[in-house]
């Protein structure tokens, strides 16, 4: 989707997109729930984690926290990340109001 094309859609149609594709990343995913699983973590456990490069583990911890899933707390040198619990109860509140619409008496093709 081009970017000028966006204004055309709804603020949530743009949103729930928006999280779709930084979750449309496995290795997001397995961040997501390594940190729900140890309820915070540092870029380092995650590396020893997924078997990631330290480089890869920072561009994904960085889409998820520019989507505001995530937040990190500096500790020392390291970043400590957990879920901004705020946002992901808000994100669970959009894709259940997105995968409750009923489709089920729409005549299929």
């Amino acid at each position: 989707m081009g970017l000028t094309k966006t204004e055309i859609f709804t603020e949530e149609q743009n949103r729930l997109s928006s999280l779709f594709k930084v979750l449309g990343h496995p290795a997001r995913i397995a961040i997501l729930q390594h940190i729900i699983d140890q309820k915070a973590c540092i870029c380092n456990d995650l590396v020893e984690e997924l078997g990631l490069a330290q480089a890869t583990i920072s561009q994904h911890l960085k889409e998820l926290k520019t989507i505001g899933i995530i937040q990190g707390t500096i500790e020392g040198k390291s970043v400590c990340y957990c879920i901004d619990e705020k946002v992901w109860k808000q994100f669970q509140e959009n894709l259940n109001v997105f995968f409750n619409q009923d489709a089920s008496t729409l005549q299929c093709c």
